[in-house]
């Protein structure tokens, strides 16, 4: 099974792994939008599906895209969910 550093390595290649994995709620949402199967598999020996859900309920903003959004509401059991949060604009603030 591939290690969460290799996991960081890989998706969070501007930080150290030691860096990536300090933020738990980033990282665990990093790897439900571009993660692959190895990514996620070792994602899920680490993280309980309660910490994905808080992700979800309270994700980055800008990162998910609709699908990977959709996907990972209905593999978590969660009720359809609304747009995901869009990255703030000079205009929103």
């Amino acid at each position: 099974m591939r290690s969460l550093e290799e996991v960081a390595r890989r998706l969070f290649w501007w930080l150290t792994p030691e860096e990536a994995l300090a933020d738990s709620r980033r990282f665990i949402a990093q790897v439900m939008v571009y993660g692959n199967l190895e990514d996620v598999v070792a994602m899920k020996a680490r993280f309980p599906e309660d910490e994905l859900r808080a992700v979800l309920l309270d994700p980055p903003r800008g990162l998910f895209d609709p699908r990977s959004w959709a996907y990972w509401h209905l593999v978590l059991g969660l009720d359809a969910p609304p747009a995901p949060p869009a990255r703030f604009t000079s205009s929103s603030l």
